[in-house]
C-alpha cells in the first residue's frame, strides 16, 4: 500500500516506522524539516517539508496514487482540513484523522471523518485502521474504547450459531447481512457462506475476535 502520513511528531513518525517496516511505501509530510530527526535511520520512505493542506505538497507526496493517508498534526482543524481534502477532492479510499478535542468527535463523524484519539489510541491501533484486513472497522464509539467491525463470515464458522462467536462483555455479533438484507440475530441463528457480520468489539478483545474467526 501506499500510504501518506501528514504530522512527524510522535504518532506521525512511529506510524511511519511501523507501516514502513510493514513493506509499505510511506511518505510523510511536515512542515518542521528537523521533525524527520524522529524518524529511525532505517525509514526507507519519502520526506517531505511543507504544509500539509496544500495540494501541490499532496500531488507531490503522490495523493492522487495513496491507498490510505493519515492527517496526525498537532492541529485538530488542520487535521480535519487536511482529511476533507483527502477524502472529498482526492478520494482516497481510507482517511485517518487525529483528534485532540474529543468534544469535536461528533461534528468530525457528521463529516464523515475517521479520527482517533491522541491518547487513547497506540501506533498499531492506528495502522490497522489504515490497512485493508479482513476485519474492517466502520465506527470507534468513545475514545476508541468499543469499535463496530464488519466480516465475511469464514469458512470455519458457516453453519455455525452466533452464540459461538459471543463473548459476554467483550464480543457481540449485533447485526448480519443476508442477500442484500440486514437482520439483527437471535443467539441461535446460524451462519451462511458469504453472510456479511457486524459486530461489537472492545478494543481489549480484537485478538481475542481474530483468534474467533480465524484471522490470527
Amino acid at each position: 500500500m501506499k500510504i501518506i502520513i501528514v504530522g512527524c511528531g510522535r504518532l506521525g513518525s512511529g506510524l511511519a516506522r511501523a507501516l514502513s517496516q510493514s513493506g509499505h511505501a510511506v511518505t510523510v509530510i511536515d512542515m518542521d524539516a528537523s521533525r524527520f530527526e524522529l524518524l529511525p535511520s532505517s525509514f526507507k520512505g519519502q520526506k517531505i517539508t511543507g504544509v500539509g493542506f496544500d495540494r501541490d505538497v499532496l500531488v507531490e507526496a503522490g495523493i492522487e496514487r495513496a491507498d490510505a493517508l493519515a492527517a496526525v498534526t498537532s492541529s485538530d482543524e488542520a487535521n480535519a482540513v487536511i482529511a476533507r481534502i483527502a477524502t472529498q477532492v482526492f478520494r482516497v479510499p481510507r482517511v485517518v484523522a487525529q483528534l485532540y478535542d474529543q468534544r469535536k468527535t461528533e461534528v468530525y463523524n457528521r463529516l464523515g471523518l475517521q479520527t482517533i484519539d491522541s491518547t487513547a489510541w497506540g501506533i498499531n491501533r492506528a495502522a490497522e485502521l489504515l490497512c485493508f484486513s479482513p476485519l474492517n472497522t466502520v465506527l470507534s464509539i468513545g475514545s476508541g474504547g468499543v469499535d463496530i467491525v464488519e466480516t465475511e463470515v469464514p469458512t470455519l464458522l458457516t453453519g455455525r450459531k452466533v452464540r459461538d462467536m459471543t463473548v459476554t462483555g467483550e464480543i457481540v455479533v449485533i447485526a448480519i447481512s443476508r442477500n442484500n438484507k440486514t437482520f439483527l440475530p437471535s443467539l441461535d441463528t446460524l451462519f451462511q457462506e458469504r453472510d456479511i457480520i457486524h459486530i461489537a468489539v472492545m478494543a481489549s478483545s480484537r485478538n481475542r475476535l481474530r483468534e474467533i474467526l480465524g484471522l490470527a
